[in-house]
């Protein structure tokens, strides 16, 4: 793409003064609109800065680029601002990063899957390549500028030496757009600066790209995989000498990896399901293969919650000026005379049916990252389990569902069987079909089933009798620790086993008008509100973003879904990190729960959402007592998960 066709001499902007990130992009939208690019300025605006939100538009050595997509873009198009002096609070994929040159990208909506993602690419390539960035920077004109934005170093690649070893890689990142591009660019350089051919593909926010042909791919020596998910169709680099990383690392070490592929790497990547499986070695350890796998599974789930998330709500908002938030979801709706009332009662029930598959399409994936498609029939079957999908099947009224911690155990405990498997299962070639499609998923998913059976469902289900007896013995020993233990109990699992334990013994002292309930829809919404908070403000309060781009879409959707009384939008968190998640979402609601009782809040009906809360009695108490307990979760992941991000950055400056 000639990126000198995308702007003009008016849309150039030399050592513009600004003190913070905003206030760049405010000149810039205002240039794009006075150059008739826009037919709203202020619309235009406001998606830049929605997608600001999103992740990080500062990358590496003083370069930002921020993008937006909206209908109010009349012709796609990109300004610059080289900024006197450098910004150094503009959120960067490198903490040190001190951005000076700023690319904003102006795309029409219809044009937001191809002109957009085609400037970012070809703006991320061309700043990888050699001179590139410090040309734009030196440019003593504006004209000199546009004219450097389309030079490059590749003629010189063309007559570089003949090579005598070659790598292939596979970059993608989390949303497929800039660090995709740059880590591929930076280890295409980092091979001819080792006179090793690197040849990469680019699984990307459009699928896959510069897609490496068979033949490079029996040529090459090893393989590098430079990904934040699992890489698409691993099974074509069977045999192959491989490590795994992360995406930004080529962008550090990218000398250092190829080295390291060639002469220590990882193992051999797996044989395909289609091919002789002979014994290989293992790639990445155990414990960096199950966090990608987590880290797949979670990318999967999400857009699960967000579409049952949405449709509850949808219902709920639909029926609330009604008076039926809490009604509309029983059966007698199903066939009202209101014809409303029945698309909101359906729309209800649909987005309970889409969260019943949360967790089969977390398992399964968790398992396809550790095995490749012969792991994902046996990883649904657990995730099934764990949503207690065969209790409802079965008949069995009275069963509690595994939840997280059981979508967690059989998903990777599906992808390593199916990975055992496939690896040591030899048969000769006429009865290599028979592996994956019979041998493989029927000894999986047995094996599922019998751990299910005899250890994953009786543990959970001893677990909450022993909760059940805890709490019952814990009557009459005051206010407080009830309260602090029915907040603990309901917080711990986000709607999984012993959070619904706790709720039908909470729910029957209220009934029995022993103990309200305010402890318990308080434990409800401030995990998820919480973690949803502490996503919005992360960059106010420490100066960066702290959780991934995936983790911040979720985020939004916790805080919408904890406001309507769905704990399972803060699940993603739980399974990324449960050992920082997971005692704070308890303590946090502990805080929130005893704050709100010892301050008189009263709430005797189980209507945790927002609609339920003018029902309280010292409404003022309770809305302090969330405050607390969601504000501290929110403070402490931002504090917990920034300490934690500067440990490793200190750790990589020292490597």
């Amino acid at each position: 793409m000639n990126l000198r066709s995308m702007t003009e001499p008016d849309l150039v902007l030399f050592d513009v003064h600004a003190q913070s990130k905003e206030q760049v992009i405010r000149q810039l939208v205002s240039e794009l609109n006075k150059k008739k690019y826009l037919e709203s300025e202020q619309t235009f605006l406001e998606a830049v800065l929605h997608r600001e939100e999103i992740s990080p538009t500062g990358l590496e050595r003083g370069l930002a680029i921020p993008h937006g997509k909206s209908v109010a873009v009349k012709k796609a198009a990109f300004a610059v601002a080289r900024l006197a002096s450098p910004l150094e609070d503009w959120e960067s994929i490198d903490p040190a990063n001190k951005v000076q040159l700023v690319f904003l990208i102006a795309i029409p909506e219809g044009e937001a899957d191809t002109t957009h993602l085609k400037v970012l690419s070809t703006l991320s390539t061309n700043l990888m390549k050699e001179g590139y960035l410090e040309g734009v920077m030196s440019a003593s004109t504006i004209q000199d500028f546009l004219v450097r934005l389309d030079v490059t170093e590749e003629t010189k690649e063309e007559q570089a030496p003949e090579f005598t070893k070659t790598v292939v890689a596979v970059t993608a990142c989390a949303t497929g757009i800039a660090h995709t591009y740059m880590s591929a660019e930076a280890l295409e350089k980092a091979g001819r600066e080792l006179g090793i051919r690197v040849i990469v593909e680019k699984q990307g926010a459009t699928g896959i790209e510069d897609r490496l042909s068979p033949e490079e791919i029996k040529q090459a020596d090893a393989v590098i995989f430079a990904t934040d998910i699992a890489p698409k169709e691993k099974e074509r680099f069977a045999g192959k000498p491989f490590i795994q990383t992360r995406v930004a690392e080529p962008l550090r070490h990218g000398k250092e990896l190829i080295q390291r592929s060639l002469e220590r790497p990882d193992g051999l990547v797996e044989k395909g399901e289609n091919e002789d499986s002979s014994p290989q070695s293992s790639g990445g350890g155990f414990f960096k293969d199950a966090v990608q796998a987590v880290m797949t599974g979670i990318s999967y789930m999400i857009p699960v919650i967000v579409a049952g998330g949405l449709m509850m709500g949808i219902a709920k908002l639909g029926a609330m000026p009604f008076g039926l938030v809490n009604e509309i979801g029983n059966p007698e709706y199903a066939s009202h005379s209101n014809e409303l009332f029945v698309i909101l009662h359906h729309l209800d029930k649909f987005g309970g049916l889409i969260f019943k598959f949360m967790y089969p399409i977390f398992a399964a994936f968790v398992a396809y990252s550790l095995a490749d498609r012969v792991g994902l029939v046996a990883g649904f079957i657990g995730g099934a389990f764990a949503g207690g999908l065969h209790h409802t099947f079965w008949g069995i009224e009275e069963g509690i569902p595994s939840g997280f911690l059981g979508a967690l155990f059989l998903g990777l405990t599906a992808g390593y069987i199916a990975r055992f498997l496939n690896r040591n299962i030899r048969l000769s070639k006429n009865f290599q079909a028979m592996k994956p499609m019979f041998l493989i998923p029927a000894i999986s998913v047995l094996s599922i089933f019998f751990l299910n059976f005899y250890l994953v469902d009786p543990v959970f289900g001893g677990l909450n009798v022993v909760l059940r007896n805890w709490i019952e013995s814990a009557q009459g020993t005051g206010d407080v620790v009830l309260a602090s233990i029915i907040a603990s109990a309901t917080a711990f699992d986000l709607g999984g086993p012993i959070n619904k334990a706790a709720g039908a013994i909470a729910i029957g002292l209220a009934a029995d008008q022993v103990y309200p309930l305010t402890a318990r829809v308080l434990a409800i919404v401030i995990p998820p509100i919480g973690l949803g908070l502490a996503t919005v403000i992360d960059k106010y309060v420490v100066g960066r973003r702290v959780f991934d781009a995936d983790l911040r879409v979720a985020g939004n959707t916790s805080l919408l879904l904890g406001f309507i009384a769905i704990s399972e939008g803060a699940i993603p968190f739980m399974l990324r990190n449960p050992l920082i998640t997971i005692p704070i979402n308890i303590i946090g609601a502990i805080l929130g729960a005893t704050t709100a009782v010892l301050l008189g809040a009263v709430q005797w009906l189980p209507l945790p959402a927002i609609w339920g809360w003018p029902l309280v009695e010292n409404l003022w108490a309770y809305l302090l007592g969330l405050i607390v307990g969601a504000g501290f979760i929110a403070f402490a992941n931002i504090f917990i998960r920034f300490s934690i991000i500067k440990r490793k950055a200190k750790a990589e400056m020292n490597y």
